[in-house]
């Protein structure tokens, strides 16, 4: 089988939908909408108003956890952590022609996830990070590497710790995409460092071998 590439090698997460606009106008094709502390009527308006953002700047927006809103407002993506594969629904969400992006931290959890027949796994954390709080610990971008020779050409997502310095390792070492949250969110210029993760994933797959 073969699997169709990710809309972008740089893949920002952020926490509402008003980034959406920001990103994709400065040329982030393909982001994570990651909302925590909302619910109900609240949690629905802010991922409708992403997927708004996101139909106007040309961005492919994944949705992370909430598959039922994304059923119902129609989201392209959802991104499932290992805890969601124990509850969604993959029956209803194929049916409404959603893709499925899921995380993994360790073989078993890799072995888990390609059961499901996702479009893409995430490997993470590749360096510590604060922001969320890890059972694993620092994967390191050899495990990107073992991870890419062992799911062949299905999309390979690296996430966690992740700066502009370090994208370019992850490319070199076997990842589609690169993700992350505070290089983004917590940039004094967010735009500018969209035009600069660009630059960087860009060069850095002009000269690895394995990439096209």
């Amino acid at each position: 089988m073969t699997h169709p590439p990710l809309p972008q090698r740089i893949y920002p997460i952020v926490d509402r939908a008003s980034w959406i606009s920001r990103l994709g106008n400065a040329g982030a094709r393909f982001i994570q909408l990651r909302v925590k502390g909302l619910s109900g009527t609240d949690l629905k308006n802010e991922v409708a108003e992403a997927l708004s953002a996101a139909s106007d700047t040309g961005v492919t927006l994944v949705i992370n956890d909430f598959w039922e809103l994304a059923i119902e407002l129609g989201a392209p993506w959802v991104h499932l952590g290992q805890e969601d594969l124990d509850t969604a629904d993959f029956e209803k969400v194929r049916e409404a022609g959603i893709r499925i992006g899921i995380s993994t931290h360790s073989v078993p959890e890799l072995d888990r996830a390609l059961a499901f027949s996702p479009d893409y796994v995430a490997l993470g954390p590749i360096w510590p990070t604060r922001l969320k709080k890890m059972a694993f610990g620092p994967q390191g971008t050899q495990r990107l590497t073992e991870w890419r020779e062992r799911i062949g050409d299905l999309p390979l997502v690296a996430i966690g710790g992740i700066t502009l310095a370090r994208a370019p390792e992850c490319i070199a070492a076997g990842a589609d995409s690169v993700a992350a949250v505070s290089d983004f969110i917590f940039s004094p210029e967010p735009e500018e460092q969209v035009s600069a993760w660009i630059r960087a994933v860009t060069a850095a797959a002009e000269t690895s071998p394995r990439q096209n």
